[in-house]
């Protein structure tokens, strides 16, 4: 086969599988995350049962009051939506502060306007959690990414064990994320690939089938 033949049938795959490219939020000063006894806050976890959410079981709690996922044997994947944790209620305008530590090669997200959570990968927003320790330049599927929107300004996950923390703040559409004390998100969302998700909807947890754990999360609506 000639070069430009070669060329002609290899190109259109080669840019049909290239990575999509999604903006990487620009840098800010760094934002210090809400104080423990800042006001209108209210607990998502009460730390002694899952009163207020919908769940298969999978999720559980530790002695401490922490709320860890606890895979099940035969359990895989990303696509088993209806093992996702997710509030009863649904909620537009809020801040969303909680912290979360992973297993090595840990995967889970955060999801929020969450129209159906039996479809929260179209029907919802999802800011990621995933083990991208040390990663240079983290793109939108790496930890603190918006998926399939927007990268974090910069790489500010811990080692696999460690606590982080979110604090993300949606206004009117306007999105931002505090990682463990920098704001690497900032993200209007109707200019954005998510311009069509829902203003509001339920608040989630991905399960994955690894470990996660969370812990103080709290929610302050935002009127």
């Amino acid at each position: 086969m000639s070069r430009s033949l070669l060329l002609a049938f290899v190109l259109p795959f080669a840019l049909s599988a290239a990575p999509e490219n999604y903006p990487v939020s620009a840098p800010v000063a760094p934002v210090p995350h809400p104080a423990a006894d800042a006001p209108g806050f209210v607990p998502l976890l009460n730390g002694k049962d899952l009163a207020g959410w919908r769940t298969k079981g999978n999720w559980v709690y530790d002695a401490d009051g922490t709320v860890t996922l606890k895979p099940r044997a035969g359990e895989t994947g990303w696509k088993r939506f209806d093992a996702y944790l997710f509030t009863e209620r649904k909620y537009r305008d809020f801040v969303l502060d909680l912290e979360f530590k992973i297993e090595p090669t840990g995967n889970s997200g955060v999801f929020f306007c969450v129209a159906d959570p039996l479809d929260p990968v179209t029907k919802g927003i999802e800011l990621q959690i995933l083990d991208t320790y040390g990663l240079a330049k983290p793109g939108h599927h790496d930890c603190g990414g918006i998926i399939r929107a927007m990268a974090p300004s910069k790489n500010m996950v811990k080692a696999a064990g460690e606590w982080n923390r979110y604090t993300l703040t949606l206004k009117d559409r306007h999105l931002t994320v505090d990682f463990n004390g920098e704001r690497t998100i900032v993200l209007d969302l109707d200019s954005s690939p998510m311009k069509d998700r829902p203003a509001d909807g339920h608040v989630g947890f991905q399960d994955e089938a690894k470990r996660v754990w969370y812990r103080n999360v709290r929610i302050k609506e935002l009127k």
